[in-house]
C-alpha cells in the first residue's frame, strides 16, 4: 500500500509538469575533482551508468560548478535510441518547468525598467475574468493565485494538448473553472499563472516570449545553445524524450509548444545553465534589488512565510541554503540548483520521465560535495493527542485527506484511513520527515483546527473534520 504523499512523487513527479544496452559514452571535458578516495566523475558514473545500462533512462547530462571552476561536465547514454546517437557534450533539453526562474526575471526586468509593478492587478495586462478577485502580477510568480492550473485539469492531457487552438482558448476555458482558494490564502502550484505571466511579457515588451527571453535574457547570460523548444524546428544535438511503457523505453507523447509555454518551453544545455546559474546569481541579469525580489519567498494572507519565491524556490538543504527549481515534461526532467555559501552549482538533465531522476540524483552529487547536516528532532511540548484526526482540503489538481496519530512525542500520518503510515518528528515550529515535507497546526483552545502542510512548491491547508 503506497504511503500518503511520499517526497519523491511530491517533488519529482512523472505526470504533467512542475511546470518531468551499454553505450561507449563521450569524453568529458571537464577537469577531475577528488572527493574523498574517489573522483567526481567516477562517482556520478555509478549513479547514472546502471540506469542507461539497464535501459531504465534514454540519456543524462550532468554539469557541477564550483566558483569559476568545472567540476564535471558530462552526457551519458543516447541522444537519439533508434539510430543510437550517443548524447553530445552540448545536447539540448526540453528544461520544463526550469523555464520559471527566465520567466521571473523577465517579469522583473520589466518592473525595474518602470512598466509595470508586481502589485499590479495582472488584467490590467490580460483579458481574464476573476470572478471579481484582485489578483497581483506577484500571486501570479509564487502560485499564491488560486487560479486552476491547466495540468490538473485531465481533460487538458487530451485533444487540448496536442491542439493547435487560438492561445487565448486556453484563457477562456481555465476562467470558468473554479479557484482552488481565495488569492493569497494558500499556495498551490499553478501552470496557469505561468502561462498568463508569459502574455504580459509581450503585451508590455511589445515581442514574442520566445524573442524577449532570447534578446534579455538568454543573451545577458551568453546561453548560446538555449531556446523556445519547438515542434518542427530542426535543431543540432537536441536530445530526444522517452518514457517508460509496458515493454521498455519508447518516445515521449507529442504536445504542442504552445501550451507550455512560459510555464515550461524552453529548452537549454547543462553547460547552459551552469552559464544562467553564474549570471543570474552574480549580478548579470537582474540588479541587486530585483535579484533580492525574485529570492524572496512569497508570504500568505496570515503572514505565513513560504519557501516558494518567484520562479524559484529557497529552502534549506541539510544546513545549506539552496536556490533550486526542477521540471517535468513529455520525456524530460530536470534540476538546476545553486548552493550560495559554497558557489556551487547542480545542474541534472535526464531525456526520460522515469527514475533515477534529476532531482534524486542532484541529492547524491549535492550530499559528497556538501557539508550536509541532518536537523536534530527536539522535543514538543504540547499534547500531541490534540494533533489527531482527520484533515481536508484543496492540494494540487484534488481534493486531499491527511490522516494524522499523535503517539509517544511524534506523529503518524497517512493519506486514508488505516493505510500505512510515515512518521514525522518535532523540529520546533513544524513537524517533519527529515527530508521536505513540512507540517504544522493552527491550534485553538488546546485543540487544532488545521493543518498546514507545506513541500516547497506547495502549502496546503487542511481543515479537521
Amino acid at each position: 500500500m503506497k504511503k500518503y504523499i511520499p517526497i519523491k512523487f511530491l517533488l519529482y513527479s512523472l505526470a504533467g509538469f512542475l511546470f518531468f544496452a551499454c553505450v561507449a559514452q563521450p569524453e568529458s571535458n571537464a577537469p577531475d575533482k577528488v572527493v574523498g578516495d574517489q573522483s567526481l566523475e567516477g562517482f556520478v558514473n555509478d549513479i547514472i551508468q546502471p540506469a542507461i545500462d539497464s535501459q531504465q533512462i534514454a540519456g543524462v547530462a550532468v554539469g557541477v560548478k564550483k566558483g569559476d571552476q568545472t567540476l564535471l561536465l558530462k552526457t551519458y547514454g543516447y541522444a537519439d535510441l533508434e539510430h543510437e546517437v550517443p548524447m553530445p557534450l552540448d545536447a539540448s533539453f526540453e528544461i520544463g518547468s526550469v523555464t520559471k526562474q527566465f520567466t521571473a526575471a523577465a517579469i522583473l526586468q520589466l518592473v525595474e525598467a518602470g512598466k509595470l509593478s508586481l502589485e499590479d492587478d495582472f488584467t490590467q495586462y490580460v483579458d481574464f475574468d476573476t470572478g471579481g478577485r484582485m489578483i497581483t502580477i506577484q500571486r501570479l510568480l509564487d502560485h499564491t493565485s488560486g487560479i486552476k492550473g491547466y495540468t490538473e485539469v485531465p481533460a487538458f492531457f487530451g485533444e487540448f494538448s496536442v491542439s493547435d487552438f487560438p492561445q487565448d482558448t486556453l484563457l477562456r476555458w481555465m476562467e470558468k473553472e473554479p479557484f482552488d482558494f481565495e488569492p493569497g490564502e494558500a499556495e498551490i502550484y499553478n501552470n496557469t499563472a505561468f502561462f498568463i505571466l508569459g502574455l504580459i511579457i509581450e503585451e508590455v515588451s511589445g515581442q514574442s516570449y520566445a524573442d524577449y527571453v532570447e534578446e534579455s535574457v538568454f543573451a545577458k547570460a551568453g546561453m548560446d545553445n538555449s531556446y523556445y523548444c519547438s515542434n518542427s524546428r530542426i535543431v543540432k544535438n537536441r536530445a530526444h524524450g522517452y518514457a517508460m511503457g509496458r515493454e521498455g523505453l519508447e518516445r515521449a507523447a507529442y504536445l504542442n509548444h504552445k501550451w507550455p509555454y512560459a510555464a515550461g518551453s524552453l529548452c537549454s544545455t547543462a553547460e547552459d545553465l551552469l552559464k544562467w546559474n553564474e549570471a543570474l546569481h552574480g549580478g548579470k541579469v537582474l540588479s541587486d534589488a530585483m535579484y533580492q525580489s525574485l529570492i524572496t519567498p512569497g508570504v500568505l494572507n496570515d503572514g505565513t512565510k513560504l519557501r516558494y519565491c518567484k520562479g524559484i524556490t529557497v529552502y534549506d538543504y541539510k544546513g545549506n541554503e539552496c536556490i533550486s527549481h526542477g521540471g517535468g515534461i513529455n520525456g524530460f526532467l530536470s534540476e538546476s540548483r545553486y548552493f550560495p555559501e559554497e558557489d556551487l552549482t547542480v545542474v541534472v538533465l535526464v531525456s526520460t520521465t522515469a527514475p533515477p531522476t534529476p532531482g534524486q540524483i542532484a541529492d547524491q552529487i549535492s550530499d559528497k560535495l556538501l557539508d550536509a547536516r541532518e536537523a536534530e528532532p527536539v522535543v514538543y511540548e504540547g499534547d500531541v493527542l490534540a494533533l489527531s484526526g482527520k484533515y481536508e482540503g484543496a492540494a494540487r489538481g484534488r481534493s486531499l485527506s491527511m490522516y494524522v496519530e499523535g503517539k509517544d512525542g511524534i506523529l503518524l500520518i497517512s493519506g486514508e484511513e488505516g493505510g500505512e503510515q510515515d512518521t514525522l518528528n518535532y523540529y520546533g515550529g513544524y513537524w517533519g520527515d527529515g527530508g521536505r515535507q513540512r507540517a504544522s497546526f493552527v491550534i485553538n483552545n488546546g485543540q487544532a483546527e488545521e493543518l498546514r502542510f507545506d513541500h516547497i512548491t506547495g502549502h496546503y491547508r487542511l481543515r479537521k473534520q
